[in-house]
């Protein structure tokens, strides 16, 4: 494939009054390529006229959506400082210090358009008893995970492990009274041991998780949270069905099925993804202010490994 900045794949490249890039993508023109094999591979990868793609601009990403958000045409604070790394620390960790947000959620309904707009349950009918990231980020997560669990078999714990599969990476022999498996595939969820319930249910369907207010500790989401197309009702849901105080984990990696992921994930890099996720957790309301942290094992060497969190308000 062509690479991303050359002419024959833009439509335009423009340059903005505060001499940033944009990009607006209409078309891959590498699908008139004569090859059969080729064309396959660039239909998988087409994309809708007028989808909006910023091509992974890290911060300066983040630092345009909100000055695009808050109409300061380019004058106020940058976003851009605050995410530049120092040394020895990772910049997912640093985007989300003194955050100031937008007045306005950022996004718009294309941005969590995908490129495979059919039924979730067709694509998640089959069972897949596989990994989606490797093995040092699963150790990575699994570490982080027995660092801030409850004890195992602590009364009156339960927990909630959404977008679940057949594993859920928690520690070896960990246990609670009530763990809740949340997935798309039956069988998946059926063979995950961890579990003592499970439940099948299209987040992209029907947001709204059925569960009593203040129901669970912790709740967790492993690599799935750009697969949501309604992050803020998702994320309002988990609010109200966490106690207070309770704590919501999402991880990801740089792995996954692209062409469910959301355009505004699939167009951006790993520091905009934390940026994106505490977005999700700030304008769902009632939760405190979402932290990151990079937990990967072996950068450059194996799957990158991030943690977004909070907890709800207490006073929520």
């Amino acid at each position: 494939m062509a690479s991303l900045a050359s002419p024959s794949l833009l439509s335009s490249l423009t340059r903005s009054r505060t001499g940033r890039v944009s990009v607006s993508v209409l078309s891959y023109s590498c699908c008139a390529s004569r090859s059969f094999r080729r064309r396959a591979k660039c239909n998988a990868y087409s994309i809708v006229a007028n989808r909006r793609v910023f091509l992974g601009f890290g911060a300066l990403f983040v630092d345009q959506i909100v000055t695009m958000a808050s109409g300061s045409g380019g004058v106020g604070r940058s976003f851009v400082a605050s995410a530049r790394p120092r040394q020895g620390v990772s910049p997912v960790e640093q985007i989300l210090k003194d955050v100031e947000w937008p007045e306005q959620f950022p996004f718009k309904d294309e941005d969590f358009s995908r490129f495979d707009e059919s039924p979730d349950s067709i694509f998640y009918s089959e069972p897949r008893f596989v990994t989606h990231i490797d093995d040092p980020a699963i150790r990575a997560l699994t570490d982080y995970y027995s660092k801030v669990f409850p004890p195992s078999n602590t009364p009156g714990v339960a927990m909630l492990d959404l977008c679940s599969s057949w594993v859920s990476h928690f520690p070896a022999g960990y246990k609670q009274e009530r763990v809740v498996g949340m997935g798309m595939n039956e069988a998946e969820l059926k063979r995950n041991p961890v579990l003592t319930e499970y439940i099948v249910q299209d987040l992209n369907v029907n947001p709204k998780l059925p569960f009593e207010d203040n129901s669970f500790d912790v709740i967790t989401n492993v690599v799935s949270v750009d697969y949501l197309t309604k992050p803020i009702e998702v994320f309002k849901e988990m609010q109200r069905v966490l106690k207070p105080s309770g704590l919501a984990i999402m991880s990801f990696s740089n792995r996954l099925f692209f062409t469910k992921a959301v355009s505004i994930w699939t167009s951006t890099g790993d520091v905009d993804h934390a940026w994106i996720v505490g977005s999700y957790f700030h304008y769902a309301g009632g939760f405190e202010p979402p932290a990151a942290v990079d937990i990967s094992p072996n950068p450059g060497r194996s799957d990158p490994m991030y943690i977004v969190y909070s907890r709800k308000q207490l006073s929520a």
